[in-house]
């Protein structure tokens, strides 16, 4: 093989490799890092002055491919978009610049905050939207309000705002990017939490699409209609109550670990189109291709209808 040729070969596997680990939750890179690695394109271009020749030599290779992992790991590990810091001190201050905050948003960054929705008699139908990475999500308490929400905030900004759908109140939990200055050091790596309240007497639509995240719902005191949950290196556990006439869950993931805990009397019916994904399904028959059923689903009146999606993913399915 031409040496010429092995530095692009690596320059592209490394970019689909950083993409690919991006995608799925497992690396986060700042956009701005690849401004402060330009640099690095004028040393390799150094680097073909001083051995300029047709037939590039080894140590010219070796070189430029050493330059090359060095730029890729600070791709992958630096953070230089954060590059005002006060030195031995425990602050966090977040200057932002998006003045476009109007009453309908809840807006905080950084420390604690709270975000509430009143509830009223005539909503009947409500569905949640949340998403946004690097997050521990907790659901499984009531609140006589519609929606209640605790956050731990050390990394980015949460915005909440509420719109009405037709007779469905809609209601969106989300990560908000900004454009900000950072100033802080923090001695440990922190990672964002949100804990959330929901009204037990609405029927709710609840969606999720995150990255790489934790979730641990316990929705055993809601009427849950439908749940959808979307997810990269994400972990999530859910408990279901009794079903409505009809509860759909869907589960998509990348590289997941997801367990759906289901009542023992409820009827489930679970479809199944996992790739190279771990399945284990408790309690089921498999009554076709990938369909997986409770005794006695055909006859019952309410059920549950699990749809499990992923490649190298890890799906559970127990009854309690």
């Amino acid at each position: 093989m031409r040496n010429d040729k092995i530095v692009p070969g690596v320059v592209l596997i490394m970019i689909g490799a950083i993409i690919l680990l991006h995608n799925y939750g497992y690396a986060m890179f700042h956009i701005m890092n690849l401004i402060y690695l330009l640099p690095i394109l004028i040393v390799i271009a150094g680097i073909n002055l001083i051995f300029g020749h047709n037939r590039q030599s080894p140590l010219a290779v070796a070189i430029k491919l050493l330059v090359i992992g060095g730029g890729f790991c600070l791709i992958l590990f630096g953070s230089f978009a954060r590059h005002h810091n006060i030195w031995n001190n425990d602050y966090n201050y977040t200057f932002d610049d998006d003045d476009n905050d109007t009453g309908k948003n809840i807006v905080k960054v950084s420390g604690n905050s709270v975000f509430t929705e009143p509830f009223t008699p005539d909503i009947k139908v409500a569905r949640l939207n949340i998403s946004g990475g690097g997050t521990i999500y907790d659901l499984g308490d009531t609140t006589a309000e519609l929606f209640n929400a605790h956050t731990n905030e050390f990394h980015g900004r949460y915005e909440f705002k509420k719109t009405k759908e037709d007779s469905v109140y809609v209601l969106d939990f989300k990560m908000k990017s900004q454009h900000h200055v950072h100033i802080g050091w923090n001695k440990s790596e922190k990672t964002n939490s949100a804990t959330f309240k929901l009204n037990p007497n609405p029927e709710w639509e609840i969606n999720v699409e995150t990255g790489a995240a934790k979730l641990n719902f316990d929705l055993t005191k809601f009427k849950i209609r439908s749940l959808k949950l979307k997810g990269g290196a994400a972990s999530f556990d859910v408990k279901l109550g009794q079903p409505l006439a009809v509860t759909n869950i869907e589960v998509s993931t990348g590289m997941a670990e997801a367990t759906i805990n289901i009542p023992l009397t409820a009827a489930c019916r679970i479809t199944s189109d996992t790739g190279l994904a771990s399945t284990h399904y408790e309690g089921f028959t498999e009554t076709s291709d990938h369909k997986y059923e409770t005794p006695g689903f055909a006859t019952a009146k309410n059920k549950i209808y699990i749809k499990m999606s992923g490649g190298m993913a890890d799906f559970k399915v127990r009854r309690y």
